[in-house]
Protein backbone atom coordinates (compact mmCIF):
# COMPACT_ATOMS: atom_id res chain seq x y z
CA UNK A 1 0.00 0.00 0.00
CA UNK A 2 1.18 2.91 -1.14
CA UNK A 3 1.36 5.86 1.83
CA UNK A 4 -0.22 8.69 1.32
CA UNK A 5 1.77 11.98 1.64
CA UNK A 6 -0.32 15.46 2.87
CA UNK A 7 1.09 18.37 1.24
CA UNK A 8 1.01 21.18 3.07
CA UNK A 9 -1.69 23.97 2.23
CA UNK A 10 0.71 26.42 2.50
CA UNK A 11 3.42 27.29 -0.25
CA UNK A 12 5.84 29.61 -1.47
CA UNK A 13 4.74 30.96 -5.00
CA UNK A 14 4.88 34.84 -6.45
CA UNK A 15 2.65 36.08 -4.27
CA UNK A 16 4.28 35.31 -0.77
CA UNK A 17 8.23 34.78 -2.01
CA UNK A 18 8.46 38.55 -1.47
CA UNK A 19 7.99 38.61 1.99
CA UNK A 20 9.86 35.51 2.95
CA UNK A 21 12.94 37.77 1.67
CA UNK A 22 12.42 40.71 3.65
CA UNK A 23 11.22 38.60 6.48
CA UNK A 24 14.82 38.09 7.74
CA UNK A 25 15.29 42.06 7.63
CA UNK A 26 12.19 42.59 9.34
CA UNK A 27 12.84 40.72 12.76
CA UNK A 28 16.03 41.95 13.04
CA UNK A 29 14.25 45.47 12.55
CA UNK A 30 11.97 44.73 14.89
CA UNK A 31 14.47 43.00 17.85
CA UNK A 32 17.66 45.99 17.46
CA UNK A 33 15.43 48.76 16.82
CA UNK A 34 11.66 48.59 17.71
CA UNK A 35 11.98 46.33 20.70
CA UNK A 36 14.77 48.62 22.28
CA UNK A 37 13.01 52.04 21.35
CA UNK A 38 9.54 50.64 23.38
CA UNK A 39 11.95 48.69 26.36
CA UNK A 40 13.76 52.10 26.72
CA UNK A 41 10.17 54.25 26.86
CA UNK A 42 9.09 51.73 29.56
CA UNK A 43 12.66 51.90 31.27
CA UNK A 44 12.30 55.84 31.48
CA UNK A 45 9.21 55.83 33.62
CA UNK A 46 10.79 54.10 36.23
CA UNK A 47 14.54 53.70 38.39
CA UNK A 48 16.65 51.30 39.94
CA UNK A 49 15.88 49.98 44.22
CA UNK A 50 16.70 47.36 46.19
CA UNK A 51 18.10 45.24 43.19
CA UNK A 52 15.10 45.55 41.13
CA UNK A 53 13.27 48.01 38.67
CA UNK A 54 10.08 50.31 39.94
CA UNK A 55 7.60 52.45 38.55
CA UNK A 56 8.75 55.98 39.38
CA UNK A 57 6.55 57.92 36.97
CA UNK A 58 7.74 61.22 35.69
CA UNK A 59 10.50 61.50 38.25
CA UNK A 60 13.41 60.78 35.91
CA UNK A 61 12.03 63.69 33.26
CA UNK A 62 11.59 66.35 36.55
CA UNK A 63 15.24 65.17 37.60
CA UNK A 64 16.25 67.03 34.24
CA UNK A 65 15.34 69.51 35.24
CA UNK A 66 17.09 70.20 38.17
CA UNK A 67 20.42 68.18 36.85
CA UNK A 68 23.31 70.90 36.56
CA UNK A 69 25.44 68.67 34.13
CA UNK A 70 22.17 67.94 32.18
CA UNK A 71 22.12 71.81 31.91
CA UNK A 72 25.59 71.95 30.93
CA UNK A 73 25.79 69.29 28.57
CA UNK A 74 22.39 70.72 27.15
CA UNK A 75 23.95 74.66 26.14
CA UNK A 76 27.28 73.38 24.95
CA UNK A 77 25.36 71.21 22.30
CA UNK A 78 23.33 73.98 21.23
CA UNK A 79 26.41 76.18 21.40
CA UNK A 80 28.23 73.64 18.72
CA UNK A 81 24.54 73.51 17.33
CA UNK A 82 24.53 77.64 16.87
CA UNK A 83 27.90 78.31 15.79
CA UNK A 84 29.23 75.21 13.76
CA UNK A 85 25.98 74.41 11.49
CA UNK A 86 25.36 77.77 10.00
CA UNK A 87 29.19 77.80 9.64
CA UNK A 88 29.66 74.53 7.87
CA UNK A 89 26.49 74.25 5.82
CA UNK A 90 27.93 77.87 4.29
CA UNK A 91 31.33 76.54 3.80
CA UNK A 92 30.09 73.32 1.75
CA UNK A 93 27.93 75.47 -0.15
CA UNK A 94 30.64 78.04 -1.27
CA UNK A 95 32.72 75.45 -1.59
CA UNK A 96 30.34 73.00 -3.93
CA UNK A 97 29.59 76.91 -5.84
CA UNK A 98 33.20 76.90 -6.51
CA UNK A 99 34.17 73.36 -7.56
CA UNK A 100 31.12 73.73 -9.76
CA UNK A 101 32.39 76.39 -12.27
CA UNK A 102 33.28 74.88 -15.71
CA UNK A 103 36.61 77.10 -14.90
CA UNK A 104 38.03 75.67 -12.01
CA UNK A 105 41.03 73.18 -13.08
CA UNK A 106 41.62 69.85 -10.93
CA UNK A 107 37.91 69.83 -10.06
CA UNK A 108 37.81 66.08 -9.33
CA UNK A 109 41.12 66.23 -6.93
CA UNK A 110 39.39 69.15 -4.70
CA UNK A 111 36.18 66.93 -4.90
CA UNK A 112 38.36 64.09 -3.88
CA UNK A 113 39.95 66.08 -0.88
CA UNK A 114 37.27 67.85 0.57
CA UNK A 115 35.42 64.60 0.78
CA UNK A 116 37.79 62.65 2.89
CA UNK A 117 37.46 63.77 6.07
CA UNK A 118 34.24 62.13 5.91
CA UNK A 119 35.42 58.57 5.15
CA UNK A 120 37.88 58.57 8.40
CA UNK A 121 36.99 57.00 10.91
CA UNK A 122 35.31 59.44 14.19
CA UNK A 123 38.10 57.70 16.20
CA UNK A 124 40.89 58.11 14.34
CA UNK A 125 40.72 61.88 13.15
CA UNK A 126 39.61 62.76 16.49
CA UNK A 127 42.57 61.45 18.25
CA UNK A 128 44.97 62.90 15.11
CA UNK A 129 43.35 66.52 16.26
CA UNK A 130 43.75 65.70 19.74
CA UNK A 131 47.18 65.62 18.83
CA UNK A 132 47.42 68.89 16.53
CA UNK A 133 45.85 70.69 19.32
CA UNK A 134 48.99 69.77 22.10
CA UNK A 135 49.38 71.90 24.22
CA UNK A 136 53.25 70.82 24.73
CA UNK A 137 54.13 69.54 21.47
CA UNK A 138 50.99 69.99 18.86
CA UNK A 139 51.90 70.71 15.50
CA UNK A 140 49.64 74.18 15.61
CA UNK A 141 51.30 76.01 18.92
CA UNK A 142 54.48 74.54 16.82
CA UNK A 143 53.20 77.05 13.92
CA UNK A 144 52.49 79.96 16.91
CA UNK A 145 55.96 79.39 18.24
CA UNK A 146 57.40 79.61 14.59
CA UNK A 147 56.23 83.15 14.04
CA UNK A 148 56.42 84.22 17.83
CA UNK A 149 52.83 83.96 18.56
CA UNK A 150 51.75 83.10 21.92
CA UNK A 151 50.75 79.46 22.83
CA UNK A 152 46.73 78.35 23.18
CA UNK A 153 45.93 75.39 25.81
CA UNK A 154 43.23 74.36 22.91
CA UNK A 155 42.18 71.36 24.68
CA UNK A 156 41.87 72.70 28.54
CA UNK A 157 40.69 75.97 28.40
CA UNK A 158 36.95 77.19 28.87
CA UNK A 159 36.35 78.71 25.60
CA UNK A 160 39.71 76.64 23.43
CA UNK A 161 38.50 73.72 24.27
CA UNK A 162 35.03 74.41 22.52
CA UNK A 163 36.64 76.01 19.80
CA UNK A 164 38.50 72.96 19.09
CA UNK A 165 35.81 70.73 19.34
CA UNK A 166 33.83 73.25 16.13
CA UNK A 167 36.51 73.24 14.37
CA UNK A 168 36.80 69.54 14.72
CA UNK A 169 33.89 68.69 13.76
CA UNK A 170 33.70 71.46 10.65
CA UNK A 171 36.62 69.95 9.29
CA UNK A 172 35.45 66.56 9.12
CA UNK A 173 31.62 67.01 7.81
CA UNK A 174 32.00 70.18 5.37
CA UNK A 175 32.94 67.88 3.05
CA UNK A 176 30.66 65.70 3.13
CA UNK A 177 27.76 68.47 2.71
CA UNK A 178 29.51 69.68 0.05
CA UNK A 179 29.00 66.60 -1.79
CA UNK A 180 25.53 66.76 -1.41
CA UNK A 181 25.23 70.34 -2.40
CA UNK A 182 27.37 69.81 -5.23
CA UNK A 183 25.18 67.28 -6.73
CA UNK A 184 21.71 69.60 -6.29
CA UNK A 185 23.90 71.97 -8.49
CA UNK A 186 25.06 69.98 -11.04
CA UNK A 187 20.99 69.31 -11.45
CA UNK A 188 20.05 73.40 -12.24
CA UNK A 189 20.21 73.49 -15.60
CA UNK A 190 22.91 76.28 -17.65
CA UNK A 191 19.94 78.40 -19.99
CA UNK A 192 19.17 79.68 -16.45
CA UNK A 193 22.45 80.83 -15.63
CA UNK A 194 22.96 81.77 -19.59
CA UNK A 195 19.51 83.91 -19.05
CA UNK A 196 21.04 85.50 -16.21
CA UNK A 197 24.30 86.41 -17.72
CA UNK A 198 22.12 88.01 -20.55
CA UNK A 199 20.09 89.97 -18.24
CA UNK A 200 23.76 91.28 -16.67
CA UNK A 201 23.56 89.43 -13.30
CA UNK A 202 26.97 89.07 -12.11
CA UNK A 203 28.56 86.38 -9.76
CA UNK A 204 27.06 87.26 -6.29
CA UNK A 205 23.53 88.20 -7.66
CA UNK A 206 23.33 84.45 -9.65
CA UNK A 207 24.24 83.00 -6.45
CA UNK A 208 22.17 84.66 -4.10
CA UNK A 209 18.92 85.17 -6.42
CA UNK A 210 19.03 81.83 -8.27
CA UNK A 211 21.70 79.25 -6.90
CA UNK A 212 20.11 79.48 -3.30
CA UNK A 213 16.51 79.30 -3.55
CA UNK A 214 17.24 76.32 -6.67
CA UNK A 215 18.88 74.18 -3.63
CA UNK A 216 16.91 75.21 -1.19
CA UNK A 217 15.50 71.90 0.01
CA UNK A 218 18.87 70.22 -0.38
CA UNK A 219 19.81 73.24 2.12
CA UNK A 220 17.34 72.12 4.19
CA UNK A 221 18.20 68.43 3.86
CA UNK A 222 21.84 68.98 4.88
CA UNK A 223 20.84 71.42 7.94
CA UNK A 224 18.30 69.08 9.47
CA UNK A 225 20.88 66.07 8.94
CA UNK A 226 23.93 68.35 10.90
CA UNK A 227 21.33 69.46 13.27
CA UNK A 228 20.26 65.63 14.50
CA UNK A 229 24.34 64.66 14.12
CA UNK A 230 25.06 67.44 16.34
CA UNK A 231 22.49 66.59 19.02
CA UNK A 232 24.06 63.53 18.91
CA UNK A 233 27.84 64.36 19.04
CA UNK A 234 29.99 62.14 21.31
CA UNK A 235 33.20 60.91 19.72
CA UNK A 236 34.64 64.26 19.31
CA UNK A 237 34.48 65.74 22.59
CA UNK A 238 34.67 62.68 24.44
CA UNK A 239 38.31 61.82 23.31
CA UNK A 240 39.64 65.69 22.88
CA UNK A 241 38.42 66.74 26.50
CA UNK A 242 37.10 63.92 27.95
CA UNK A 243 33.66 66.69 28.06
CA UNK A 244 35.79 69.20 30.37
CA UNK A 245 37.61 70.87 31.61
CA UNK A 246 35.08 71.29 34.26
CA UNK A 247 32.17 69.81 31.87
CA UNK A 248 33.02 73.11 29.74
CA UNK A 249 32.73 70.39 26.20
CA UNK A 250 30.51 67.68 27.60
CA UNK A 251 27.28 67.15 25.22
CA UNK A 252 23.84 65.91 26.14
CA UNK A 253 25.06 62.97 24.14
CA UNK A 254 27.94 62.27 26.52
CA UNK A 255 26.40 62.42 29.50
CA UNK A 256 23.76 60.08 28.87
CA UNK A 257 26.63 57.62 27.90
CA UNK A 258 28.03 58.70 31.65
CA UNK A 259 24.55 58.19 32.89
CA UNK A 260 23.72 55.26 31.82
CA UNK A 261 27.30 52.68 31.20
CA UNK A 262 29.23 54.73 34.04
CA UNK A 263 26.41 54.81 36.72
CA UNK A 264 24.53 51.83 35.48
CA UNK A 265 21.60 54.01 35.94
CA UNK A 266 19.60 53.26 32.83
CA UNK A 267 16.16 54.51 33.76
CA UNK A 268 17.47 58.57 33.77
CA UNK A 269 19.66 57.78 30.73
CA UNK A 270 16.65 56.49 29.14
CA UNK A 271 14.96 59.74 29.82
CA UNK A 272 17.92 61.73 28.38
CA UNK A 273 17.91 60.10 24.99
CA UNK A 274 13.90 60.35 24.99
CA UNK A 275 14.50 64.14 25.90
CA UNK A 276 16.75 64.40 23.09
CA UNK A 277 14.45 62.68 21.18
CA UNK A 278 11.87 65.40 21.30
CA UNK A 279 14.47 68.26 20.79
CA UNK A 280 15.35 66.89 17.69
CA UNK A 281 11.52 66.64 16.85
CA UNK A 282 10.75 70.12 17.69
CA UNK A 283 13.87 71.62 15.38
CA UNK A 284 13.32 69.44 12.39
CA UNK A 285 9.77 70.67 12.30
CA UNK A 286 10.80 74.56 13.10
CA UNK A 287 13.16 74.12 10.51
CA UNK A 288 10.69 72.45 8.12
CA UNK A 289 8.39 75.87 8.64
CA UNK A 290 10.96 78.33 8.90
CA UNK A 291 12.53 77.25 5.63
CA UNK A 292 9.71 75.83 3.64
CA UNK A 293 8.62 72.23 3.36
CA UNK A 294 8.87 71.85 -0.42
Amino acid sequence: MIPIINKSKFKIDSNNAPYFFIMPIIILFLVFMVYPIIYSLILSFQKFDNGKYIFAGLENYRMLFKDDVFIQGLENTFIYLIIQVPIMILLALILATLLNNKFIKFKQFFRISFFLPALIGLVAYSIVFKLFLNTDFGFINYLLKLFHLPIVDWLNGQYSSKASVIIAITWRWTGYNMVILLAALQGIPDDIYEACDIDGANAIQKFLFVTVPLVKPVILFCTITSTIGTLQLFDEPYILTGGGPSNATITVAQYLYNTGFRYFNFGYAAAISYVIAIIIAILSYIQFKVVGSE
